[in-house]
């Protein structure tokens, strides 16, 4: 129970960086001493100090730590990279015990600062709080192994999956609230993805607004023809440098072209076309759909694509959850698609 209270301590503090440390995890990690909190730390910024250094300055005296537990949500890494491997200076400062959430999903590297730590005689509890500890990196742990970002098919529609009200009423289907909890996970991931046509019709700024210090995620176009307003905020605003446009390569492509830039995981916002082409490619790793309780009919779904041919086809919602947010309803699930041939 005492180890489950911490590592939940720790969760908190790597919650503080998300959205901020890519390509790297978010991490937290936390200092106990006969059942007493001593310090917290967490990776804030690729390139700064890792969560359990953080935690380590921020002990009022470092002689603390010889013979205290440390809570770490992510193994402690054991290679030198942009910094110097922690498990160095957990030994150093003479942990008496590693409390661990989860291993490296690094293929290369699961393990190994768990073997070293125990070599230098430190006592090492694995998988505490592991489920919660993976889910908070699951970009991350995607991309690490396949190198394809996590994608995330995100909209907001009508109950009866439209995503535009009729012309000339306005560009919202969905509730302020909606729009607000959608604008937190824009800070979560590390791009935004739409197609053409949304670009065109909406205009959008693709901007994070009214989260204080937040990062502002890539921009990515995905287009045919090459055809686009050389007037768009994406291509005239602030964040300019932050715009990247594919032009002729399908999604598949456009995907693993972000991924080779370390961008772990992709929001796609539309529209319905590049959604549609998404799950016909087996793309979509997870969803967040904003029901709003409207019936605006017309022509163009919120998911085109070509559709499937059967119903023992057609991807699968797993551990589906519903939440009211606002006037509307928020489904959030991950995507499990049936068979194990892989899409063109």
């Amino acid at each position: 129970m005492h180890d489950e209270k911490h590592m939940r301590a720790a969760l908190r503090e790597a919650a503080r960086g998300l959205g901020q440390t890519s390509p790297n995890p978010a991490v937290g990690a936390v200092i106990v001493r006969g059942g007493r909190v001593l310090a917290r730390g967490f990776h804030q910024r690729v390139g700064l100090p890792h969560a359990e250094i953080e935690a380590l300055r921020m002990l009022k005296n470092p002689a603390l730590a010889r013979g205290a537990t440390i809570y770490v949500t992510l193994e402690p890494c054991s290679t030198h990279g942009r910094t110097p491997p922690c498990v160095e200076a957990i030994v150093r400062a003479g942990f008496a015990r590693v409390v661990i959430g989860t291993v490296d999903p690094n293929p290369a590297h699961a393990g190994r600062g768990v073997g070293l730590l125990r070599a230098a005689g430190i006592a090492v509890t694995c998988g505490v709080l592991e489920s919660e500890c993976r889910e908070l990196n699951a970009g991350f742990n995607q991309w690490i192994v396949t190198r394809m970002p996590l994608v995330i098919a995100k909209a907001g529609m009508s109950l009866d999956g439209r995503l535009t009200r009729p012309p000339g009423e306005g560009q919202w289907l969905t509730s302020a609230a909606s729009r607000a909890d959608a604008m937190r996970l824009r800070t979560q991931v590390d791009a935004i993805l739409i197609g053409a046509q949304t670009l065109r019709a909406d205009n959008p700024r693709l901007t994070i607004r009214g989260v204080p210090g937040a990062r502002q995620p890539w921009r990515v176009i995905v287009t045919r023809s090459g055809d686009l307003p050389k007037n768009a905020h994406v291509f005239t605003d602030a964040h300019r440098d932050r715009t990247l446009v594919f032009r002729g390569k399908n999604l598949r492509a456009v995907l693993r072209e972000l991924g080779r830039r370390e961008i772990t995981s992709v929001l796609l916002e539309g529209g319905g076309r590049v959604l549609g082409e998404a799950f016909d490619r087996r793309l979509v790793d997870r969803v967040q759909f904003y029901v709003a309780p409207l019936l605006c009919g017309g022509p163009v779904p919120a998911v085109g694509g070509r559709g499937v041919g059967a119903t023992a086809e057609a991807p699968l919602l797993r551990n589906p959850r519903y939440d009211k947010i606002g006037s509307d309803l928020r489904l959030t699930a991950e995507v499990e698609y049936p068979g194990a041939l892989s899409a063109a």
